[in-house]
Protein backbone atom coordinates (compact mmCIF):
# COMPACT_ATOMS: atom_id res chain seq x y z
CA UNK A 1 0.00 0.00 0.00
CA UNK A 2 0.94 3.77 -0.30
CA UNK A 3 1.54 6.06 2.06
CA UNK A 4 -1.63 7.65 1.83
CA UNK A 5 -2.98 4.64 2.51
CA UNK A 6 -0.84 3.67 5.34
CA UNK A 7 -1.43 7.18 6.93
CA UNK A 8 -5.30 6.56 6.49
CA UNK A 9 -5.18 3.09 8.05
CA UNK A 10 -3.04 4.35 11.14
CA UNK A 11 -4.28 7.30 11.71
CA UNK A 12 -0.83 9.14 11.24
CA UNK A 13 0.13 11.66 8.96
CA UNK A 14 2.28 11.06 5.39
CA UNK A 15 4.98 13.35 7.33
CA UNK A 16 5.04 11.65 10.58
CA UNK A 17 5.32 8.09 8.50
CA UNK A 18 8.56 9.58 6.72
CA UNK A 19 9.79 11.05 9.80
CA UNK A 20 9.97 7.85 11.33
CA UNK A 21 11.65 6.21 8.43
CA UNK A 22 14.17 8.95 8.64
CA UNK A 23 14.76 7.93 12.28
CA UNK A 24 14.87 4.24 11.66
CA UNK A 25 12.01 3.13 13.00
CA UNK A 26 10.21 2.12 9.64
CA UNK A 27 11.72 1.13 6.02
CA UNK A 28 9.41 0.94 3.43
CA UNK A 29 9.92 -0.78 0.03
CA UNK A 30 10.01 0.98 -3.11
CA UNK A 31 7.63 0.51 -6.08
CA UNK A 32 9.23 0.90 -9.41
CA UNK A 33 8.03 4.60 -9.81
CA UNK A 34 9.91 4.99 -6.42
CA UNK A 35 6.89 5.48 -4.29
CA UNK A 36 6.93 4.33 -0.52
CA UNK A 37 5.07 0.88 -0.31
CA UNK A 38 4.12 -0.39 3.11
CA UNK A 39 3.32 -4.00 4.20
CA UNK A 40 1.32 -5.32 6.83
CA UNK A 41 4.25 -5.70 8.98
CA UNK A 42 5.28 -1.95 8.70
CA UNK A 43 1.64 -1.24 9.66
CA UNK A 44 1.93 -3.03 12.93
CA UNK A 45 5.11 -1.24 13.38
CA UNK A 46 3.35 2.14 12.59
CA UNK A 47 0.36 1.14 15.11
CA UNK A 48 2.62 0.15 17.97
CA UNK A 49 4.44 3.54 17.26
CA UNK A 50 1.12 5.62 17.44
CA UNK A 51 -0.34 3.50 20.57
CA UNK A 52 3.67 4.20 22.72
CA UNK A 53 2.92 7.91 21.15
CA UNK A 54 -0.62 8.26 23.54
CA UNK A 55 1.59 6.96 26.41
CA UNK A 56 3.27 9.67 25.81
CA UNK A 57 6.90 8.14 25.38
CA UNK A 58 9.65 10.33 23.82
CA UNK A 59 11.00 9.44 19.76
CA UNK A 60 14.12 7.92 22.01
CA UNK A 61 11.99 5.88 24.33
CA UNK A 62 10.08 4.93 21.07
CA UNK A 63 13.25 4.15 19.47
CA UNK A 64 14.17 1.54 22.43
CA UNK A 65 10.93 -0.07 22.95
CA UNK A 66 10.50 -0.60 18.84
CA UNK A 67 13.97 -2.44 19.03
CA UNK A 68 12.74 -4.02 21.77
CA UNK A 69 9.68 -5.37 20.45
CA UNK A 70 11.16 -6.48 17.32
CA UNK A 71 14.03 -8.70 19.84
CA UNK A 72 12.27 -11.66 20.77
CA UNK A 73 15.18 -12.73 22.56
CA UNK A 74 14.94 -9.52 24.61
CA UNK A 75 14.54 -9.40 28.68
CA UNK A 76 11.55 -8.25 29.69
CA UNK A 77 13.52 -6.30 32.43
CA UNK A 78 14.56 -3.55 30.14
CA UNK A 79 10.93 -2.82 28.71
CA UNK A 80 9.72 -3.07 32.63
CA UNK A 81 12.24 -0.58 33.07
CA UNK A 82 11.90 2.13 30.40
CA UNK A 83 8.00 1.77 31.07
CA UNK A 84 8.57 2.49 34.75
CA UNK A 85 11.17 5.32 34.40
CA UNK A 86 8.32 6.81 31.83
CA UNK A 87 5.64 6.27 34.59
CA UNK A 88 8.04 8.64 36.98
CA UNK A 89 8.05 11.30 34.41
CA UNK A 90 4.62 11.53 34.05
CA UNK A 91 3.82 11.51 37.95
CA UNK A 92 6.29 14.42 38.05
CA UNK A 93 4.54 16.14 35.35
CA UNK A 94 1.16 15.80 36.85
CA UNK A 95 2.22 17.04 39.61
CA UNK A 96 4.34 19.89 38.29
CA UNK A 97 0.82 20.69 36.05
CA UNK A 98 -1.56 20.87 39.36
CA UNK A 99 0.93 23.06 41.26
CA UNK A 100 0.94 25.53 38.13
CA UNK A 101 -2.68 25.27 38.57
CA UNK A 102 -2.78 25.86 42.17
CA UNK A 103 -1.24 28.92 41.87
CA UNK A 104 -2.92 30.32 38.58
CA UNK A 105 -6.07 29.42 40.32
CA UNK A 106 -5.19 31.57 43.52
CA UNK A 107 -4.45 34.64 41.66
CA UNK A 108 -7.06 34.03 39.78
CA UNK A 109 -9.61 34.20 42.92
CA UNK A 110 -8.03 37.57 43.69
CA UNK A 111 -9.16 39.20 40.56
CA UNK A 112 -12.40 41.09 40.15
CA UNK A 113 -12.28 40.26 36.75
CA UNK A 114 -13.95 43.50 36.38
CA UNK A 115 -13.59 46.76 34.22
CA UNK A 116 -10.70 48.02 36.27
CA UNK A 117 -7.55 47.82 35.24
CA UNK A 118 -5.95 46.47 38.25
CA UNK A 119 -5.01 42.78 37.94
CA UNK A 120 -3.26 40.34 39.90
CA UNK A 121 -3.20 38.01 37.81
CA UNK A 122 -0.68 40.45 35.35
CA UNK A 123 0.59 41.31 39.11
CA UNK A 124 1.36 37.84 39.54
CA UNK A 125 3.26 36.90 36.70
CA UNK A 126 5.24 40.28 36.97
CA UNK A 127 6.50 39.00 40.37
CA UNK A 128 4.62 41.90 42.53
CA UNK A 129 1.51 39.90 43.65
CA UNK A 130 0.40 39.00 47.25
CA UNK A 131 1.09 35.66 48.84
CA UNK A 132 -1.16 32.61 49.24
CA UNK A 133 -4.02 33.64 51.61
CA UNK A 134 -3.78 32.21 54.60
CA UNK A 135 -6.76 30.45 56.36
CA UNK A 136 -7.99 32.41 58.62
CA UNK A 137 -8.91 30.60 62.75
CA UNK A 138 -10.35 33.84 64.34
Amino acid sequence: MLISQAARQTGLTPKMIRHYEDLGLLSSGRAQNGYRVYQAQDLDTLHFIARAKELGFSLNDIQQLTSLWRDQQRPSSEVKRLAQTHIQHLETRAAQLLDMATKLRRLAEQCHGDQHPDCPILDGLEGVCCPAPHDRHD
